[in-house]
């Protein structure tokens, strides 16, 4: 597959880095310079300018790429890019500020295919995105951590939470969540987690009892 990435910051180098170990082709879109180098210093193939900016996204080659991954900083960037993307047909992954609040998660969900905050999911969430929301890969992740997939009982402790509100410290995070047997997608913070709802986590290793019973509650046990 091929895919055009703008920004190579700390989410856009890593996942453009883990799209390119798996071998897929990676154009990097770039407007500030020692990026632009350090980019081409490890091996990617980089069009130096705004990610905004259609003629840019066109040189990087979007009408022949499968996805665009608007992962700068600037969502407003991000979100041009992602418009043009979808525009030639592409996948369109944006990537968003935790903070920002939940209206506006809403307002660019309507019209791309993910919004990512990789503050909580990092870039494997915009790798997998990016992939199609395939939430069964695991080649990303350390050999500390696992992704574990439940679905919430009656009874359980996170039923009526929304998903900004489940807190399970540093050592898991919910990556993917379905209502009805839908396809797994990467929740917005103010998604409703329901009984029934099957959520995929990853987890410390050493923690997963832990965090499952901080989910489940009693009903862990059933």
């Amino acid at each position: 597959m091929r895919f055009v990435i703008v920004g190579y910051g700390r989410v856009g180098a890593r996942t453009a880095r883990v799209l390119k170990e798996e071998g897929h082709d990676v154009v990097l879109v770039e407007n500030d310079d020692q990026k632009v180098e350090r980019a081409r210093e490890a091996g990617f193939e980089v069009v130096e300018g705004d990610g905004s900016n259609e003629a840019i996204l066109e040189r990087a080659g979007v009408a022949d790429a499968d996805a665009v991954g608007g992962l700068t900083g600037d969502p407003n960037v991000n979100f041009a890019a992602c418009m043009i993307g979808k525009e030639h047909g592409c996948r369109a992954i944006m990537r968003i500020s935790e903070d920002y609040r939940e209206e506006i998660y809403e307002q660019y969900a309507e019209d791309v295919d993910e919004v990512i905050y990789p503050e909580r999911l990092g870039a494997a969430g915009a790798k997998t995105a990016l992939l199609g929301g395939n939430f069964n890969a695991l080649g990303d992740l350390t050999e500390r951590l696992q992704l574990s997939t439940l679905t919430v009982p009656e009874g359980a402790p996170v039923v009526g939470q929304r998903v900004s509100e489940v807190d399970l410290g540093p050592r898991a995070r919910i990556y993917a969540h379905s209502h009805d047997r839908e396809e797994m997608t990467i929740p917005l913070p103010g998604t409703e987690i329901r009984v029934g709802d099957q959520l995929a986590l990853i987890i410390d290793l050493d923690a997963v009892d832990e965090v499952k019973t901080a989910l489940l509650g009693d009903a862990v046990k059933a």
